[in-house]
């Protein structure tokens, strides 16, 4: 059965890595090409977009898809969205990591959205670690004189930073005594960050506890109805029913898309 896998998180990476040799499956992995060196996958990648939704269809129809699993990253709404639209009889599966729950001794302002995460800083000028990605900044740009501490796995472009902010450049995953140095030495008095889930960059939130630094969160987008579940091998064993089943496949494209 041929498989597109969504990618984009790790556990579209995992959930390749456990698909890749078993001949049951013929996997490819799309990949939004967000990152400008994404690691080595153990399965054909394809790089960039598919043109919206009816492109997302016509490729699932004219490389004969039998189920389709988006593994983007949580905050991927577009491509969900788009996945959900464009599947028509195509076996979909959505999966996802929990969230991130806070815990005793966590001190979290659950948030939106960006803008109302820069809102929630205040008119205090504070020491600001921001975990949010480098295409989350604008809304940081404007406003009191925050001094930031921006990471991201690849540079920023220059115009879409906050005045005199410093930029790491640096990938999960990380670990606590790590996480704690850094807020220690970049005096951090406040991080934001996308409630991302996952155990790749929990650690800043462990170490936030430690320190008894606030988290700014930001909530995730709304989900779309479907399929879901949490874990590679659930998403495993769904692929594996799909397969036995034999359901599903791209509807032919009659008349042709465009």
């Amino acid at each position: 059965m041929r498989v597109l896998l969504l990618g984009g998180s790790t556990e579209a990476s995992a959930l390749a890595r456990a698909l890749a040799g078993d001949g049951r499956f013929d996997v490819t992995l799309s990949l939004a090409g967000a990152t400008r060196h994404p690691r080595p996958q153990p399965v054909p990648v394809r790089t960039g977009g598919f043109g919206g939704v009816d492109g997302l269809r016509r490729f699932l129809a004219e490389q004969r898809i039998g189920a389709l699993v988006d593994a983007t990253h949580p905050f991927a709404a577009q491509m969900t969205r788009h996945a959900a639209e464009a599947a028509g009889r195509v076996p979909l599966l959505r999966l996802e990591r929990p969230a991130w729950v806070a815990e005793a001794g966590d001190h979290w302002l659950d948030v939106p959205d960006m803008p109302a995460a820069a809102r929630a800083l205040g008119e205090t000028p504070r020491r600001v670690l921001l975990t949010v990605g480098q295409k989350e900044l604008a809304p940081f740009r404007d406003g009191v004189a925050h001094r930031y501490v921006v990471r991201s796995i690849d540079p920023p472009d220059s115009a879409s930073l906050p005045p005199g902010a410093v930029v790491l450049t640096d990938a999960g995953p990380f670990h606590l005594e790590a996480e704690t140095a850094l807020l220690r030495a970049h005096d951090v008095q406040v991080i934001v960050s996308k409630n991302s889930g996952g155990g790749a960059t929990f650690a800043k939130l462990r170490a936030a506890r430690v320190l008894g630094i606030p988290v700014v969160m930001v909530r995730r987008p709304e989900g779309v109805a479907g399929t879901r579940v949490e874990t590679v091998e659930a998403a495993v064993e769904w692929l594996v029913r799909c397969g036995e089943r034999g359901q599903g496949g791209a509807a032919p494209l009659d008349p042709p898309l465009g």
